[in-house]
This record gives structure tokens, sequence and C-alpha cells, in this order.
């Protein structure tokens, strides 16, 4: 296994490195302080398991995990708060081994791991009422951080998305159907290759054939198919 630890106690990743570096199955081991630089080494590094301290400066361990492109490598929390594991689980973690733990607690996540890795299913969605509130994006060394409730609508490109804001349209490496998936209801999908933050809609205008256009606070305007028309009225 190719094991990833993200934590910005460095005593942390030190204890947590050597428990692990004696599993005989554990080939390669990485470090990163932080969320940002965990992004990069993900990347980078391809790790098969990524072990993720929750309170980090800057980025969040739930947030790091909902910014994941698939096919995302395991998730084990290892964090020394408990409040946060019904957000871990949603976040579709394997374990959440709660500060401090031993060998034998490390060992029982591994189990779950292994067990993951052999018969690797489809993660299941982020439960409805978890709300994602930033998006990490990396590109050439750069990791970005936009807020979610900046992004007015969103539009497939490719093997990526583009998430409009009144400033910008950065790309990130993902599928329109998997971010959907993390941003939770506030989004809606309103046609094939485009989907729209609710709360931006200002007016909607109808168009031939049942079809219509989204026109968003600041003039941005979003295409509405008919086969999606009368869900997000509804939403509305």
């Amino acid at each position: 296994m190719r094991i990833l630890i993200v934590d910005d106690e460095k005593p942390a990743r030190d204890k947590l490195h050597r428990l692990l570096a004696q599993e005989a199955d554990v080939t390669e081991l990485a470090e990163a302080r932080d969320g940002v630089e965990a992004l990069e080494r993900i990347a980078a590094f391809k790790p098969d398991v990524v072990f993720l301290d929750i309170q980090m400066p800057e980025v969040s361990g739930i947030e790091l995990a909902a910014s994941l492109p698939a096919p995302a490598p395991l998730i084990v929390f290892a964090t020394a708060f408990d409040q946060y594991a019904i957000s871990a689980f949603d976040a579709n973690a394997i374990d959440y081994l709660l500060k401090p733990y031993d060998q034998a607690r490390l060992r029982r996540a591994l189990v779950r791991v292994r067990e993951r890795l052999k018969a690797p299913q489809p993660a299941p969605a982020f439960d409805s009422g978890h709300r994602v509130n930033q998006l990490l994006l990396s590109e050439r060394g750069v990791t970005r951080v936009i807020k979610v409730d900046l992004v007015q609508w969103i539009e497939t490109a490719d093997n990526y998305v583009v998430l409009h804001t009144a400033a910008e349209q950065p790309l990130m490496r993902q599928t329109l159907a998997g971010l959907l998936d993390k941003l939770g209801p506030r989004f809606m999908r309103c046609h094939r290759r485009a989907a729209v933050q609710l709360d931006w809609i200002e007016s909607v205008v109808a168009l031939d054939k049942g079809d219509c256009e989204l026109v968003l606070r600041g003039g941005a305007r979003v295409p509405c198919s008919r086969q999606y028309r009368a869900a997000v009225i509804e939403k509305l």
C-alpha cells in the first residue's frame, strides 16, 4: 500500500509513520503538513490510502476529502476530536481514529482498508445535509481555494468542470455528477452539461420547446432544458 499521512503536527505524523512502517504490506509512505500540500502530494504520489487529520489551518480534512477527484484514494481520518465522526463518514471515510490510538487500533483500521482495496466499490454520495464550504484546485504547482458560495453555476468541459464565479472560470478535474454529490442540495442540475446554485437564480425566461434560461444575479444566463425545468422551478 502507498499511504499519505496528512497532519499539521509533526509529532502526530512521526507516530503514524512509525506505526505504519511496521506493516509488511505498506510499501511507501509520504507526508503532507496541511490540506493544500496534501492535494499536491496526492496528485504526484497517487496514494492508495490517506490518513487525514481534520482540524488543520486554511483547509480542513473534511474539505480536502470533498475536493478529491475520482477515483479518489481511501480516507482514514485521524483526529483528537470526536465531534467530527458523522461528517467524516459522510465524506466516505473507511475509519475514524481518535487520538491517542495504538498499534492495535490502527491495525483494525488497516483491516478495513485491505478489505476495501481487495473489493473496491463505488463510493456513496455525500449526505445531503453535509455542506462543503470550499474547493481546492491544483494547477501547475499552485493550489487555490475557491469558496463554494461564490460559484454561481458549473458546466462540463471534457474531463473537467468549469466553476463560474463573477470574477473567473477556473477548471477543476472532476465529473459534474461527482461534484454535485459533494456539494449537496444547494446546487441542482439544470442541463445535461450544467448545474446551478439555486440561491443565485433571479428569474426564469421561457424559450421555445419547453426550454428556458436561468438569469442569475449579476446577469449570467444559464441554459435549462425542459427535462430539468419543472424540478428547478419547484425548488425555487
